[in-house]
């Protein structure tokens, strides 16, 4: 799950913006923002089980992983993943035996696999042009596909979903050159009636929750922390907007805080600490320098960077293409003074996307 500009930043960065007319003259084709918001709904409330595979490609190399996933309605999502050395075994249907993650269908922040939320399906709305492309298939079934397109006319996403349910068979990220970066789809899918048995619930030892922090900060809960010097932006580069932000109700209190940021297509976490990096337990990370500091990186199906700073310990986690980590690195500010200079200038183009005239 992925993350994480004074107050009223922070307000247009947390509750839905207005949206000038001359953005909605490029909302693109209706009927594929209809389809996606369907799909949204969908993977809530379709009982399906199947084999999903994610793969990520960092130049030529590329990372695969599978992953069996079972939904049940009113309860959830498990995500088990599967021995590499498995081949991608055939569905068993009602399978009881699962070690891995559980993410209840109230899960507020952004998961990408099976849908959207309505926050993050407004981002892609706000960000991308949606247009319907040729329907393809996906395991034997009839999907319509959509693109998100850039300002440029690139594409920058597709999605198949599925005709007869909407639900999101597969989902592809693509950089300016048109490559994959990233690619999450079915290779198995069943759809199950909806009365039929779900999942049953595993031991708790065998899966892992994904539960967000459950104590949510607000724009005055932010604004506090920024006060106090905390580097909590509202916004980063690439059209990324905060849009959920968290800390554990347990400890002192701001001591640690999750920022969710997207712009409707990728996500990117930020985890933000007081605190020192403890350099000695990076083994196995690549050490790279950016603006006078060190960054640890780590590139595999995600794009991962660490560092500290000023008393703060700073964990970047995207899905999107390895430059986004990047920049995201190289934006999040160190000391106070160019917090409040770059919080500025975020401001000022929150607002020109309110009001571009501006």
């Amino acid at each position: 799950m992925l993350a994480c500009g004074l107050a009223a930043a922070l307000a247009l960065g947390l509750a839905p913006a207005a949206e000038s007319p001359a953005r909605r003259r490029d909302a693109g084709d209706p009927e594929a923002e209809r389809l996606l918001r369907a799909s949204a709904d969908a993977a809530r409330r379709v009982r399906f089980e199947g084999l999903q595979s994610v793969t990520a490609w960092t130049g030529t190399a590329a990372t695969t992983r599978r992953v069996r996933v079972e939904h049940a309605p009113g309860d959830g999502t498990y995500f088990t993943p599967e021995p590499a050395a498995s081949g991608g075994a055939a569905v068993q249907a009602g399978s009881r035996s699962r070690s891995g993650t559980y993410e209840p269908d109230t899960l507020p922040v952004w998961s990408g696999g099976v849908g959207f939320t309505a926050e993050t399906l407004r981002l892609l709305v706000r960000n991308y042009t949606l247009v319907r492309r040729p329907d393809g298939a996906v395991c034997g079934r009839t999907a319509r596909v959509v693109e998100a397109r850039r300002a440029d006319g690139s594409a920058a996403g597709r999605f198949w979903l599925d005709a007869e349910t909407g639900l999101m068979m597969r989902r592809e990220l693509l950089d300016t050159g048109g490559r994959r970066v990233s690619a999450t789809g079915f290779t198995e899918m069943r759809v199950h009636d909806a009365a039929a048995p779900g999942p049953a619930a595993a031991p708790a030892a065998r899966v892992r929750a994904a539960v967000p922090w459950p104590d949510r900060l607000d724009g005055r809960d932010l604004a506090a922390l920024r006060e106090r010097g905390w580097p909590v932006p509202g916004a980063l580069p690439g059209r990324l907007a905060l849009y959920d932000a968290r800390r554990p109700a347990t400890g002192e209190p701001g001591e640690a805080v999750h920022l969710s940021y997207s712009d409707g297509l990728t996500g990117v976490s930020v985890f933000v600490q007081r605190g020192g990096l403890d350099e000695s337990r990076m083994s196995g990370w690549r050490r790279t320098g950016s603006r006078g500091r060190t960054v640890y990186r780590r590139d595999a199906l995600e794009h991962w960077a660490v560092w500290s700073r000023d008393g703060y310990v700073f964990t970047v986690l995207t899905d999107a293409p390895g430059g986004t980590a990047d920049a995201v690195a190289a934006a999040l500010p160190g000391r106070e003074g160019a917090l409040r200079a770059r919080l500025a200038r975020g401001f000022r183009r929150l607002l020109s996307w309110v009001d571009p005239t501006g």
